[in-house]
């Protein structure tokens, strides 16, 4: 199964952090999902430890049946989220796997105790004053409460906003916000998606035509910028427009005209631009792919969107609100499935979470039961392949075709994923197969890995037990 590795799986909020006016982080365990239901509630870390139990008096008090008076401590030592099983009756299980008791245990993802959930958290203050809400119709964290403030506020400038952030991660629903704060909130918000726009139609579908104005144009054609006429123009992944289409668009921001195809007049337009892309504008600048003057137009400000597996505090809240769109008798969640979805990596974010829980509730004999962790198909919100984990984070180039063939590529060592594997090796004592289900890979992709990254594994055998999910 798969399992983000990164410690501080709920990143600060912007603002204060832990104390009011003081900057100061206070780490801390997160309950996500407990008694059927999701949660919300922090756990602070302030003495070093945290005991979790049932006791009066535990520093960490869970309302859980099934958990132990004095259940498990938890630990932050060196960067590192360090789970021990105090002998409990029932158990604990880290990342997916069940502990030995007294055995201190690395965590990275998820624990599970009883039947409550709880992720590691670098900063628990954020999430103490804005909690998970839905807002608008959608699950929205401390982190993308906060951004939608800073698209409010954008809004409220009359100004344009660009949003970043990957695929899947909720930027038509920013910009659904930023349309609705502003003043041109009574006109119509007008999605483009210029991905789907094929280049040789591209100006005539945003600009508009003539009658005329080529074979087969038999009325005037108004396009997607003068349809956005008093309102909000959402052009998302703009990065696809080529340069000729850049330039007009810059053209119209400027002098809020357009010349439709054909035309001989200019046509005033005053509409508000909301752009959005999962590629970096500046490096295809610095490529030669998009126009620098464009970029310093639409660019600023900009929000950028944290990816699903940096807001784990979103997820059973998410499962939760999809199951409740269904008609009856809808299933509801089991721990072990959202358990399971905790450990995913979801590179489709959100839309691959929402597609999948779909899924999940149309499979067979989960009609008006709950779905379990079986329900949850085995590539769900999984990486396509460990090609995808060897792409360096921050490559200038990366969204940009290359010329040499793909066979004659030199394979790059991304830092970040190197320092995962060694650190998912330690935690499993060497163990090839514990380490690549830990990361959510196979075991035979963790060992191209490891030759790749020139890391030998100390223990474990090439005839270890692959193992199930």
């Amino acid at each position: 199964m798969a399992c983000r590795v990164d410690p501080a799986t709920l990143p600060p909020s912007a603002g204060s952090g832990g104390g009011p006016g003081t900057g100061e982080r206070v780490p801390g365990v997160v309950v996500v999902f407990s008694g059927g239901a999701p949660a919300a509630r922090c756990l602070r870390l302030e003495s070093g430890a945290l005991v979790l139990g049932r006791r009066e008096g535990t520093t960490g008090k869970l309302d859980d049946g099934r958990v132990s008076r004095r259940h498990a401590r938890v630990e932050l030592r060196d960067g590192r989220w360090i789970v021990t099983d105090l002998s409990s009756q029932n158990g604990s299980s880290v990342d997916g796997e069940l502990i030995a008791p007294q055995v201190p245990t690395v965590m990275h993802c998820v624990l599970r105790m009883g039947d409550t959930l709880l992720v590691p958290c670098a900063d628990v203050g954020p999430l103490e004053r804005a909690g998970v809400r839905s807002i608008d119709g959608f699950v929205r964290g401390p982190a993308m409460q906060a951004i939608l403030d800073e698209a409010v506020a954008a809004a409220g400038s009359g100004g344009a906003l660009h949003i970043r952030g990957e695929s899947g991660t909720g930027k038509e629903g920013v910009a659904q916000a930023f349309h609705r704060a502003g003043p041109r909130a009574a006109r119509p918000l007008v999605p483009v998606n210029c991905a789907a726009i094929p280049h040789a139609l591209a100006e005539r579908l945003l600009f508009g035509a003539r009658r005329g104005a080529y074979s087969g144009a038999d009325t005037d054609a108004i396009g997607y910028v003068q349809e956005a006429d008093g309102g909000t123009l959402f052009l998302d992944e703009i990065a696809e427009l080529d340069l000729q289409v850049q330039a007009k668009l810059l053209r119209v921001l400027e002098s809020k005209e357009i010349v439709p195809l054909g035309a001989s007049k200019p046509r005033t337009v005053d509409f508000a631009l909301c752009s959005a892309t999962s590629k970096d504008l500046r490096a295809l600048v610095a490529a030669g792919t998009w126009r620098e003057d464009l970029y310093f137009r639409i660019a600023s400000p900009a929000v950028t969107l944290p990816a699903l597996r940096d807001r784990p505090e979103e997820i059973p809240a998410l499962i939760a609100h999809e199951l409740a769109k269904l008609p009856p008798p809808a299933p509801s969640a089991h721990i072990s499935f959202v358990e399971r979805c905790l450990l995913r990596p979801w590179p489709g974010n959100a839309r691959e979470l929402i597609a999948e829980v779909r899924a999940a509730a149309r499979a067979p004999r989960s009609s008006g039961h709950r779905l379990t962790a079986r329900h949850l198909a085995q590539t769900a919100g999984s990486v396509f392949s460990a090609a995808a984990l060897d792409v360096p984070v921050a490559a200038p180039s990366s969204d940009l075709p290359r010329a040499d063939p793909p066979q004659k590529r030199t394979p790059r060592i991304d830092v970040a994923w190197r320092q995962r594997i060694e650190d998912a090796l330690r935690a499993n004592a060497g163990n090839v197969t514990a380490a690549a289900r830990a990361l959510g890979l196979h075991r035979n992709q963790m060992r191209r890995l490891l030759e790749r990254h020139g890391i030998a594994a100390t223990t474990g055998s090439p005839t270890e037990d692959e193992g199930t999910e």
